[in-house]
């Protein structure tokens, strides 16, 4: 009997000691929910150049959730990673909408639904 519960205590203290790799950048807070989760987040701080890979990486996963999910709070994970962009290439949200609004000035937005299924080439007369 004593070796079955040593077997039990030996596993549930591995269990204990479980650490389980993510290695991508996180919200600011997450170090304290881990906390009050009872774990311990390994963390660091990035370099400039490590930081802007890391957002290009998020944005794409994030770009992923919105799309299995369809959900509108994987939008707001988009937006927070894209300010964050803005910021490294230190440009304001106020410019990033006059660049955004000169787009849609000259090519239009997404509003009329167009799905481009081909061009053709006119023949010259």
């Amino acid at each position: 009997m004593k070796v079955k519960m040593n077997n039990k205590l030996e596993k549930l203290g591995k269990d204990m000691n479980k650490t389980k790799e993510y290695n991508k950048l996180v919200r600011d807070k997450i170090p304290q929910v881990c906390e009050s989760n009872n774990q311990i987040a390994i963390t660091r701080v990035l370099s400039d150049e490590e930081y802007l890979t890391e957002l290009n990486k998020k944005i794409v996963e994030e770009v992923k959730e919105y799309v299995e999910s369809g959900d509108i709070e994987e939008l707001a994970d988009l937006e927070e990673v894209l300010r964050a962009i803005l910021d490294v290439k230190k440009c304001s949200y106020e410019e990033f909408e006059e660049i955004r609004n000169a787009k849609v000035a000259k090519r239009g937005a997404f509003k009329d639904k167009l799905f481009l299924e081909s061009v053709k080439e006119q023949n010259e007369l």
